[in-house]
């Protein structure tokens, strides 16, 4: 009779042992594959930094056309000559005042 008892304990503790075997490998194959899908998506953010660069590059381009274009296009509005009647107006301090000043 104590033959079995001890048999049957030597049992539940080879199981439990296997058990915990089992439950640690699956622990680890599970952190493998979240470090695995980590790399993943850092390897993608890191494939898309020269697709970035090269759209900052175009916008960039744009941009400097686009400020060389409006800085052409004042230039050539700055010299147009004024009438002498809009001469009055060109400076700021000679603008009429929308209330009178008090003293």
């Amino acid at each position: 009779m104590t033959l079995w008892i001890v048999l049957a304990i030597v049992a539940a503790v080879v199981a439990y042992a296997v058990y915990v075997y089992n439950r640690l490998v699956s622990l680890r194959q599970m952190t493998e594959e979240a470090w695995s899908g980590i790399d993943v998506q850092l390897k993608r953010r890191t494939d898309l930094i020269p697709n970035l660069v090269n759209t900052v590059k175009g916008y960039a381009s744009h941009e400097r056309e686009t400020l060389g274009e409006v800085t052409r296009l004042r230039t050539a509005a700055q010299a147009v000559p004024l009438p002498k009647a809009h001469c009055r107006w060109r400076s700021a301090a000679s603008w009429p005042s929308p209330r009178p000043i008090r003293t």
